[in-house]
């Protein structure tokens, strides 16, 4: 939602201005109906070039993202410290073996089946169960397991970022189209030069708004639009080293609570819910496990 507000200003503050300037709206829409097609056209085409298919993906996927509020909400955050605890609780009592039906068949499981932010999001999923099982079957030690995590949420980020390196190239490359536009619209405007100086001015225009078009496109959406993935991503990736830390943490020997307030450090302070209140909601989970 803010990302579209955001727009709504951009757009307001260059047309607005553009009309205060004495311009008319249809100055930039209706003559210039082929520079659109030529820089939408030529960027979407760029994109299909420099990506494969699963990348264009992902790309649209981060950009739905990027329209939320908050990618990561405070909710979420809650609910996988909360699930942590109760699968700590339960493996403090039973041992680890205590936890393996939960991991093995975690939609079957009554702990993780009370959280469906979590469940319901694959990748969460297959990153706590993927920290887990290597403990659970005995395949790793607990002192070898940062390393794995560590690599795991390196390859996350890398898989992270190809989508802002795509919208940074459409970027970066927005401001050459939009020559490309305008220079197409000179070259048509030199083929009509002898119907005079009002015709050759319209023609002139409408090439014109090809730059303004690639200028606005880049600095105004494109560029701000890659800064929002961005961030977003690591606040995404704070919620991944929330489950790493907690799960090193508990591994390691620490108390089950203790686990989960170094798991709680790893969240923005914008969104951290202090321990305090970390502990109001674990008071009574596990009880039953």
């Amino acid at each position: 939602m803010i990302l579209i507000i955001g727009y709504l200003i951009v757009i307001g503050a260059t047309l607005g201005g553009f009309m205060m300037a004495g311009g008319k709206l249809q100055l930039l829409f209706v003559p210039a109906i082929a520079e659109y097609v030529i820089i939408i056209g030529i960027s979407l085409g760029l994109m299909v070039i420099a990506a494969p298919v699963n990348l264009l993906k992902h790309t649209v996927h981060k950009i739905q993202l990027a329209l939320r509020t908050q990618v990561v909400p405070n909710s979420d955050y809650a609910d996988v410290l909360k699930l942590l605890y109760e699968l700590f609780t339960k493996a403090r009592r039973g041992g680890l073996i205590a936890i393996e039906d939960d991991v093995m068949s975690p939609k079957d499981s009554p702990i993780m089946s009370k959280y469906p932010s979590f469940v319901g999001e694959k990748d969460r999923l297959d990153f706590l169960l993927n920290s887990l099982k290597p403990i659970i079957d005995g395949r790793l030690k607990p002192e070898q397991l940062a390393s794995m995590l560590e690599a795991d949420l390196e390859a996350k980020a890398d898989d992270f970022a190809h989508p802002v390196h795509l919208l940074q190239l459409v970027g970066d490359s927005l401001p050459g189209i939009g020559i490309v536009a305008a220079v197409m619209g000179i070259i048509n405007t030199m083929s009509i030069i002898d119907q005079g100086a009002a015709m050759v001015g319209k023609k002139v225009a409408a090439a014109l708004v090809g730059t303004f078009l690639g200028v606005l496109g880049a600095y105004g959406f494109i560029n701000p639009l890659g800064s929002k993935i961005k961030l977003n991503n690591s606040y995404e990736l704070q919620y991944y080293a929330v489950i790493m830390k907690a799960v090193i943490g508990f591994t390691g020997g620490m108390a089950p609570m203790m686990a989960v307030e170094v798991g709680r450090r790893m969240i923005d302070p914008a969104f951290q819910p202090t321990a305090d209140e970390v502990e109001e909601m674990c008071k009574g989970l596990g009880a039953g496990s």
